[in-house]
């Protein structure tokens, strides 16, 4: 028991330490976050095919088998975006009280000279989300508010197999930690009421990447990142509103959550060493994220609440088409930009303001200086998306908020801009 307990304070700590701020999702398909390094975001994260730094831990592990000597790079990802919300036959829009996300990530990678052999550890945060609605949009019995926060811890090895091909992979270490609260009433005064489910829990998966270049204007790249199933353990808070139930009530409570297996395939075209061009397709396999049940114990007495709760999602898989090209100078400098496309993930029928995915569009620009001993890259990136119209949805947790008739009909829209910098040193 005090190892669980350790293990939880240390998850804790590190969030602390390297997430102050939560991940929101601001540039992701459902609660992905692909941002993990300046240079790939310039180039519309299209790097499968390229990895030539110490983010390739995150992007593709075999391309760390590149590098030589002990390679550190950090970054901090800056990103305002803003989701809206118009209900049906309304002109008001409603905005969520979360802007802001400051997301760090750090990677090391070590290969000893003139050795086949490559090893990397990365810390970052490949998922997260941060939303909070106002009371009166009209779903509040749907979803007021909702955070996640999870963070990876990936050691890796790569072996260049040949002189062009390498291969690579290792274990991720997970740590979640989630909320989730809505209300049991279409109103929140002056009759106080809630249902809150709050969790954290640890998982563990791996990721692999093969990185091919049989000529040197053309490289191909792939790589897999497992399914990994995260037990949230926490508990519920509800309080009915007063005259029926009033005193606020607490269960110990557990909801185990799939986070989807992703793959991601490309090819990088170099018609001379000046340039570089790559597309990527990239594949989440988010009907992971079907029926959760938070389940609650002991069992609630004389209570309408039902013990263990369906949360129905119900998402579906989606791609992200990413489009990347960079153009090197003599100097060290270089200059990127690209595009992607992320398909939309969260169907109509359960439709959740808490994740309000949409089909969105992503352009960046970004420069960099690489050095004998030093490196840094800079990128801005802007995100929007089409107005998209939710109709015949039907509340996640309707063994909740079936009295409310609530449902997440309206009109969704977003957008967003992000800066974010790494700065890498080679010794």
């Amino acid at each position: 028991m005090n190892r669980i307990l350790n293990q939880r304070h240390l998850g804790k700590l590190l969030i602390v330490v390297l997430w102050g701020v939560s991940a929101r999702d601001a540039a992701a398909n459902g609660f992905g976050l692909p941002d993990q390094d300046a240079f790939a975001t310039a180039r519309g994260e299209a790097v499968v095919a390229t990895a030539d730094n110490a983010s390739a831990i995150y992007y593709n592990p075999a391309g760390i088998a590149q590098l030589t000597n002990s390679n550190v790079r950090g970054g901090l990802n800056s990103v305002y975006y803003e989701p809206t919300y118009q209900p049906p036959n309304s002109g008001r829009t409603y905005y969520s009280s979360d802007n802001f996300a400051y997301l760090p990530q750090f990677f090391y990678t070590y290969t000893a000279k003139g050795a086949p052999l490559s090893c990397g550890l990365g810390v970052y945060t490949p998922y997260g989300g941060n939303m909070s609605w106002p009371q009166d949009t009209g779903f509040r019995a749907v979803a007021i508010s909702g955070s996640l926060k999870y963070i990876t811890i990936n050691p890796v090895v790569a072996v260049k197999l040949l002189p062009g091909l390498s291969v690579g992979g290792g274990a991720m270490v997970n740590y979640g930690n989630i909320s989730m609260n809505q209300g049991l009433r279409r109103v929140a005064a002056p009759l106080t009421n809630f249902f809150n489910f709050t969790g954290d829990g640890w998982s563990v998966g791996y990721n692999a990447g093969i990185l091919w270049q049989p000529h040197p204007k053309l490289s191909f790249g792939a790589t897999f990142r497992s399914s990994a199933r995260l037990n949230f353990q926490g508990n519920t808070d509800f309080q009915l509103q007063p005259g029926v139930y009033n005193t606020p009530e607490q269960r110990a409570a557990s909801a185990s959550f799939t986070f989807p297996l992703t793959t991601v395939f490309g090819i990088s075209y170099r018609p001379t060493p000046k340039w570089n061009l790559e597309f990527d397709a990239n594949y989440t396999d988010w009907q992971s994220f079907g029926t959760v049940t938070i389940e609650q114990s002991p069992p609630r007495v004389n209570n309408p609440l039902v013990q263990n709760i369906p949360v129905n999602l119900d998402w579906q898989a989606s791609w992200m088409y990413e489009f990347g090209v960079t153009r090197y100078f003599d100097n060290g400098w270089h200059v990127s930009g690209g595009y992607v496309f992320n398909e939309n993930s969260v169907p109509d029928t359960y439709y959740t303001p808490l994740a309000a995915d949409l089909n969105r569009n992503f352009f960046s620009l970004g420069t960099g200086f690489k050095g004998k001993r030093f490196d840094f890259d800079i990128a801005y990136q802007l995100g929007f998306a089409s107005k998209n119209t939710v109709s015949g949805s039907t509340s996640s947790t309707i063994a909740i908020s079936r009295s409310s008739g609530e449902n997440a009909n309206g009109t969704y829209g977003f957008s967003s801009s992000a800066l974010i910098v790494s700065v890498g040193m080679n010794f």
